[in-house]
């Protein structure tokens, strides 16, 4: 990697955790150059990584990159599109960071521009360990592909997928995290409320999670048959509140991201 170069048009929480993912390893690039209108939030990830170049308004310098991503919420990419396409060569390889924006859109957008990919984030990227659907145009050539693989395996593992799966791996994957930990944080504060230690805690939940899942999806036994292994359930009152929340709230936030 070190003789690529990468540009990131956004420098917020996704930026930091890719940053923070070639960190770890010891990933580096012969240039980062990132661009944020924010002053604040642009010094500050520059502070925490003191080797990118940081810019609130050169796009040149931004675009002028083997990669450049596009780390910014559906609403605002358009307007941004706009502001880009004049820096584009045919060459430039554009990854989008967000649902919604399809990549037949960003080409239309972008005069034409084909070089497109499509990245659905996780957020455990930031400890290497994220899952991370991607969507490669079919106008990338091969060591096109390679290299933004080689990258994307820096983050964790990555899968290739259709175009058409990947707002539905945003709300199963992607958000997926932030459905469960307040509820790991809870259970933590328990068990140090009841005795535990902070390490019996942690340990003790990390690994009953983590085989709890191994055993629901890759043992033998059907899915009745797991959820009857633990005699006492006490929130079986609450569960078909809880799976209509779930309903209630995720269905309507893919038809908000879909395309």
């Amino acid at each position: 990697m070190e003789n690529k170069t990468l540009g990131f048009i956004g420098a917020g929480r996704i930026t930091k955790i890719f940053l923070q993912a070639f960190k770890n390893l010891n990933v580096s690039f012969k240039q980062i150059v990132v661009i944020d209108t924010n002053r604040n939030v642009l010094e500050q990830l520059h502070n925490d990584f003191p080797e990118i170049n940081a810019t609130l308004d050169d796009l040149q310098s931004v675009i002028d990159n083997d990669v450049v991503f596009i780390a910014l919420h559906p609403p605002v990419i358009m307007e941004m599109l706009e502001k880009i396409k004049q820096f584009l060569d045919e060459n430039t390889i554009l990854v989008s960071l967000a649902p919604k924006i399809t990549v037949e859109i960003f080409s239309q957008k972008l005069n034409g521009h084909k070089k497109i990919a499509r990245l659905i984030p996780n957020a455990t990227s930031v400890i290497n360990e994220g899952y991370n659907p991607v969507y490669f145009s079919n106008s990338l050539l091969n060591g096109n592909k390679q290299l933004l693989t080689e990258i994307f395996e820096k983050l964790g593992k990555c899968i290739v997928i259709a175009e058409g799966k990947l707002e539905a791996y945003a709300i199963v994957t992607a958000m997926s995290p932030t459905y469960f930990w307040f509820q790991f944080q809870e259970l933590y504060n328990i068990g140090k409320k009841l005795g535990l230690s902070h390490k019996e805690c942690q340990e003790g939940i990390s690994e009953t999670i983590k085989a709890s899942l191994t055993t629901l999806f890759n043992s033998d036994l059907s899915r009745e048959e797991v959820l009857d292994l633990i005699p006492v359930k006490p929130f079986s009152d609450y569960e078909t509140e809880i799976i209509k929340i779930y309903q209630s709230t995720l269905f309507p936030l893919f038809d908000k991201i879909k395309p």
